[in-house]
């Protein structure tokens, strides 16, 4: 049996250094007219966008708040908090088209070990909330930071981001924390 495979396997090594003859070949200037005929991709437009306005920002009250939609900023609970909490059972959602200021409770996360009020970081309108957390708490714990958001809002002052914390600076506030 080896001798077949052996074999075999010195014969499809014949084949591969023969030069290819079922191949049609073609002029040059069929080539190039067939090369032009190829559509070409277009040209990938080039653009940068500050790096602000992708990133999170977050508050001493361990929310966070996504500006990096046009249209609105999602709004939830930190990783840190979620872990704090302990295994969320509860999830209190603000109602749509509510106007908030900056610093007020829109809903509240109740686990087995506590409740906390969740305060919007910016002023502005809730366009929408994330319903999936009123059949399915646990879903801050598993993904406080992506599926577990809250709320959606409309920012009505830019200039209130300015005071939130990036992801490095939240890093070591709540290091810091940790160590008191």
């Amino acid at each position: 049996m080896a001798a077949v495979i052996a074999g075999s396997g010195a014969a499809v090594a014949k084949l591969l250094q023969r030069p290819a003859q079922g191949l049609a070949r073609c002029s040059r200037q069929q080539y190039l007219r067939l090369r032009a005929q190829h559509i070409q991709p277009a040209a990938a437009r080039s653009f940068t966008a500050g790096r602000r306005g992708l990133e999170k920002k977050y508050t001493e009250d361990h929310e966070w708040i996504d500006i990096s939609s046009p249209d609105s900023a999602s709004i939830g609970i930190s990783t840190y908090a979620a872990k704090a909490l302990g295994d969320v059972v509860y999830v209190e959602l603000p109602v749509v088209d509510t106007e908030v200021k900056k610093g007020d409770a829109i809903g509240a996360v109740e686990s087995v070990k506590s409740a906390s009020d969740i305060m919007t970081p910016v002023g502005g309108t809730i366009l929408e909330v994330n319903s999936v957390l009123e059949d399915k708490p646990g879903t801050v714990n598993k993904s406080p930071e992506g599926d577990g958001w809250l709320a959606k809002i409309k920012v009505s002052d830019a200039a209130e981001l300015e005071g939130l914390m990036d992801a490095e600076a939240y890093r070591a506030f709540t290091e810091e924390v940790d160590t008191k």
